[in-house]
């Protein structure tokens, strides 16, 4: 039975990657007119309702740190996000959007939910919404079952 759970394993994971370049890139095709990537969308978006550490957004968003910072920094410099002190760490300081940034955020909102409704009613909004729980539950069990286990990402596509 090893060798089945392993192909399901991989499958899924083959799946979740094709899924996640999809949905790059249809956030790459709802952030452009906004003046936004993907990424700084999405980093952006991690803020939006409290300010953050770089490495707090790294971890809600499974980014890497290092990848983050980039992007934090290519947002303050363009005024779309700002730094600012925090209390519980001195040099973590936190990211907030500034009014810029929310409304590089705004005007995508349009066309998120003008695609959300197609892919809705397309897919349907009872599979959506089962798709989106198995995901999500997929998503903590993963981490559940990963932590501290020792074992590298790279492991999971290998049959």
């Amino acid at each position: 039975m090893s060798r089945e759970r392993q192909e399901l394993l991989s499958r899924a994971a083959l799946g979740v990657f094709g899924l996640n370049g999809r949905f790059l890139a249809v956030a790459e095709e709802l952030a452009g007119p906004a003046g936004l990537t993907a990424a700084r969308w999405q980093v952006l978006g991690a803020v939006l309702g409290a300010p953050l550490t770089v490495s707090g957004i790294a971890r809600v968003m499974g980014m890497t740190r290092q990848g983050v910072q980039r992007i934090a920094d290519l947002l303050v410099e363009r005024g779309l996000a700002e730094y600012r002190p925090n209390p519980a760490h001195r040099r973590a300081k936190l990211l907030a959007p500034t009014a810029r940034g929310r409304a590089a955020v705004d005007r995508i909102g349009p066309g998120h939910a003008a695609f959300a409704d197609r892919l809705a009613e397309a897919f349907g909004d009872t599979d959506l919404a089962e798709a989106v729980a198995v995901l999500e539950r997929l998503s903590k069990v993963l981490d559940d079952t990963s932590a501290g286990a020792g074992r590298t990402a790279a492991a999971v596509t290998e049959p």
